[in-house]
């Protein structure tokens, strides 16, 4: 009988700490008011930090590792193209999509048109005088964004400057270069192409060893981010009362690409159950659900992927850095519905060619997003700035942007899992018995 019980997966333990971390910072917070939230911010938040640096620190050799074996196992450069056509273009196409379901439902639902000119006004005189100093920095650093400069960047001057930066854009055109340039010494090049697997292999290992300490992290994680909100929870409960429909439009953008895009792409390219697709990624979702970092994630992702979903390592070595870094579906609906939210409340009418530029510019600038919690506020100014709306407007939005984020990471990680599975089922590399098969290697079962 013993041997026939199962310890609880991962995936599980991660819910129940989420659970346990937002109920423990509101009970904190209810108790203890502000003092309660400086507590945590002392010693609960440094354990959830710690737990993201260890992720981190394994993200940056893991996409150069593992792009460069995958990239060099191919033996093949017309294969590396026609995988990377697929890739680029079913990234591309999804990220357009979903910006387009965004704008749809916003010009649907229209959040903040009910309003009457003077409470818009009251809205905005009191969110930018509380979120103004925020707003100006993030407005700072998107002037300092070039997206033609971006461009020119991807091609490092010094590949280990780009490293040690995390400049995740030059480390994935370098990895592609040095496996290919592998590729063509022939043998010599594959004994040097079975180092790089080999510490891909390695950095795996590793994340299996953090994993056993991600219950805790994400604890930590929820119960700073849920004290910290709290902090000051009458002005908190007036602005996700006017933020409410915005809120709930972005999440249901979210909801309606994941069922309407993956789970098309999933059941009839690829030919995957789309529930036992989600169950698979359960874990990976829900570290980024906490995270709200596709590049903390990825590690995670690459594993779920590989061992529960059964994408052979020479795709999923690609197509996931790759996504992490280019790959941004969650963030540019978010940006639709932010930049129609914004001009709504400013009282600014938006054209068809505004909301098509909308599409076009918040398409590139995910392009340059990092994989990072907050930086896509940076992006959505460039967004506004195209379409002539006050880039300050982003502190309407700033005081619910955190678990929106957290929402539109989740979706992030499910499309980069998405088009990995759908360019391994085209390239022959799925191995579909790993989704029956019950095996939840990444989960830590046994």
């Amino acid at each position: 009988m013993a041997a026939s019980r199962k310890r609880l997966a991962l995936h599980w333990w991660i819910l129940i700490a989420m659970i346990a971390g937002v109920l423990a910072g509101l009970a904190v917070v209810g108790i203890a008011g502000e003092s309660g939230a400086e507590f945590v911010a002392t010693w609960i938040k440094p354990i959830g930090t710690i737990f993201l640096n260890l992720l981190r620190m394994i993200a940056v050799p893991l996409v150069l590792f593992s792009l460069v074996a995958g990239v060099a196992s191919l033996n093949d450069t017309s294969k590396l193209s026609r995988i990377g056509g697929k890739t680029i273009g079913l990234y591309l196409a999804t990220t357009a999509i979903a910006i387009a379901i965004g704008l749809v439902l916003v010009n649907v639902i229209r959040p903040g048109s009910r309003l009457e000119p003077e409470t818009r006004e009251a809205m905005r005189s009191s969110l930018v005088e509380r979120f103004g100093a925020q707003a100006t920095a993030k407005v700072s650093a998107a002037n300092a964004v070039d997206i033609g400069q971006q461009i020119v960047d991807i091609v490092p001057q010094n590949p280990f400057a780009a490293l040690a930066q995390t400049e995740m854009l030059q480390i994935v055109f370098f990895a592609l270069l040095l496996g290919i340039g592998l590729t063509r010494l022939g043998q010599k090049g594959a004994h040097v192409a079975s180092v790089f697997e080999t510490l891909s292999d390695a950095i795996i290992e590793m994340v299996h060893l953090i994993m056993r300490i991600a219950p805790l992290g994400v604890f930590a994680l929820l119960c700073s981010v849920v004290a910290d909100l709290g902090k000051d929870s009458s002005q908190l409960g007036d602005l996700l009362a006017a933020l409410l429909v915005y809120m709930l439009t972005v999440v249901a953008g979210l909801a309606a690409h994941l069922v309407l895009v993956y789970s098309v792409l999933l059941k009839f390219v690829a030919k995957v159950p789309f529930r036992s697709f989600l169950r698979a990624l359960a874990p990976a979702q829900l570290l980024a659900f906490s995270s709200s970092s596709s590049a903390a994630t990825l590690p995670l992702t690459i594993d779920c992927v590989e061992k529960n979903v059964g994408v052979h390592e020479e795709v999923s070595s690609f197509v996931l850095p790759l996504g992490a870094t280019i790959n941004m579906d969650g963030t540019g609906l978010y940006q639709g519905v932010a930049a129609v939210f914004i001009a709504t409340i400013y009282g600014i009418p938006l054209t068809f060619g505004d909301q098509l530029m909308i599409v076009i510019t918040a398409s590139l600038a995910s392009i340059g997003t990092a994989a990072v919690p907050g930086v896509g506020l940076v992006m959505l100014t460039i967004v506004l700035q195209q379409i002539h709306v006050p880039a300050e407007g982003i502190a309407l939005i700033l005081g619910v942007d955190r678990p929106l984020d957290m929402a539109r990471t989740v979706l992030n990680v499910t499309g980069d899992a998405t088009v990995a599975t759908v360019v391994a089922a085209s390239e022959g590399s799925l191995d579909r018995d790993a989704l029956t098969s019950g095996g939840d290697t990444a989960t830590g079962s046994e």
